[in-house]
């Protein structure tokens, strides 16, 4: 298993929480990721979202692109997965933001390509916020011709959303033959997408079982297409580690609340808009990206324990979510990662 973390950009997690203690600056995200780096994190996550969608459309949040260009330069092994929406952007110049940046990290910046879904950004912020399948097509085309750019000596596309003719892109990324490509997706479009342009899956959080199925599934449409197995398969986590299962839950309990509603504001249009395979109630959109799904709640070896049924499923990525992160990043790479080791070498005796 690999471990990574969502970068606080937002403040938090914890929609039901005020002040969890993580200001949404610079200074701090530098602070975890380096600190994360020396605690044996293989990967962090920087969202993309323009508006707070954590703790409300007022509040302070970070730039992804910019911030994953700043990190790189003060980091020297971590993995820099930074998302990117196609409705934001032109492919072209973020082939070319994208090559730069691989550089800078010397071949660690990865992407999670997301079609978007929140309708009122997308009005603040001038994005192509188009119907859900259309939405898809134009990641698509946004993905062709990154793939084009970074392969090809010189290229061009003539598309339904997009034409460049006779593009160079130098100097091309340092990995070959392109930086990974992470992405999530729940509905038959997006499946259709990942299985054929992306090269890694990222879930929502799940249960085990939800897990194994969504899996088997990505597996067998990659098969079928005659393309390759996927490099890896991430899923989002909300971790509760204390030293009492009781403990625990009573923290579970507290941040579950539904109290001030102001960070429920893409509530509607994140269940209306991106085609959920689960419903979603209103109590899990309390924790961001149904982090409490996966249940990594409980004492260190009752979430170790929970580790090893994902790793058996084939997640082979954890991206997780906590608070305060600082200290409970922490606490997980001291407690829970060493008794992931023992319970998998108990086993492999057995």
């Amino acid at each position: 298993m690999k471990y990574g973390f969502w970068l606080p950009i937002f403040g938090g997690w914890l929609r039901n929480v005020e002040d969890e203690k993580m200001p949404p600056t610079f200074d701090y995200a530098k602070k975890v990721i380096q600190s994360a780096e020396d605690w044996g994190y293989d990967t962090t996550l920087i969202a993309e979202l323009y508006l707070n969608d954590i703790k409300g459309t007022e509040a302070d949040s970070i730039e992804a692109w910019s911030t994953a260009a700043a990190l790189a330069a003060v980091t020297n092994k971590i993995e820099i997965m930074t998302a990117v929406r196609p409705v934001y952007h032109n492919p072209a110049v973020t082939a070319k933001m994208a090559a730069n940046i691989d550089h800078i990290s010397n071949g660690r910046f990865t992407l999670n390509v997301v079609s978007g879904w929140w309708a009122e950004e997308a009005k603040q912020y001038g994005g192509a916020f188009t119907e859900h399948d259309e939405r898809y097509e134009r990641t698509e085309e946004f993905l062709e011709i990154l793939k084009g750019l970074w392969t090809e000596e010189t290229f061009s596309y003539d598309g339904k959303f997009y034409q460049i003719e006779n593009t160079k892109l130098s100097p091309k990324p340092v990995q070959r033959p392109n930086p990974i490509l992470y992405a999530g997706g729940e509905s038959e479009k997006g499946k259709q997408v990942i299985t054929s342009h992306c090269d890694a899956y990222v879930l929502h959080g799940h249960t085990v079982e939800e897990a194994e199925v969504k899996i088997a599934d990505m597996k067998e449409r990659r098969k079928a297409a005659g393309r390759e197995p996927l490099q890896s398969i991430g899923m989002a986590a909300y971790v509760v580690c204390r030293d009492t299962e009781e403990e625990a839950l009573e923290e579970v309990k507290r941040i579950t609340t539904v109290g001030d509603l102001s960070g429920y504001a893409g509530f509607k249009d994140f269940t209306s808009m991106s085609e959920l395979e689960q419903q979603v109630k209103l109590q899990d959109y309390s924790v961001s990206n149904r982090g409490l799904r996966p249940n990594l709640v409980g004492t260190p070896e009752q979430i170790a324990k929970q580790i090893i049924e994902f790793e058996k499923v084939g997640v082979d990525l954890l991206l997780l979510q906590c608070s305060p992160q600082l200290e409970e990043l922490e606490r997980f790479s001291k407690q829970v990662m060493p008794k992931v080791e023992e319970l998998r070498a108990e086993l492999t005796n057995i």
